[in-house]
């Protein structure tokens, strides 16, 4: 009967700590949930893994007026060693690129205008 006992006093923490961890991962704020109405609409990363990683992404924004823009420039990946991550905001209601290239100027600046860029650096080592 104590070994049962000293079986549940392990088991039911290692419950709440796994229960915990799971709840943690899937609560995580995503875009969405950030005032703005933003929405992820292209993605470019250079190939090369040696050097730094070079990230460019175009967001269109819903509501420009009342857009967190830091909030959700922070959800982007940002490595070191010299990485890139660059974020064009555009406004939903004009057009807005759904390709990117990885050299400047990244899109067509003729046909799209971005309302806010976003740019991130990771730290040398």
């Amino acid at each position: 009967m104590k070994k049962n006992k000293r079986l549940w006093f392990i088991a039911i923490p290692l419950i709440i700590f796994l229960g915990y961890l799971l709840y943690d991962s899937y609560s995580q704020p995503s875009i969405k949930d950030i005032a703005g109405g933003f929405e992820e609409t292209a993605f470019v990363r250079n190939e090369q893994n040696k050097g730094g990683i070079i990230r460019i992404y175009a967001v269109s924004v819903s509501d420009p007026l009342n857009a967190n823009y830091e909030a959700c420039a922070d959800l982007f990946p940002v490595n070191d060693f010299n990485s890139t991550t660059r974020i064009f905001f555009f406004d939903k209601t004009k057009p807005f690129p759904t390709v990117l290239h990885i050299d400047p100027p990244y899109y067509d600046t003729t046909q799209y205008e971005a309302i806010n860029i976003i740019k991130r650096t990771g730290a040398k080592k």
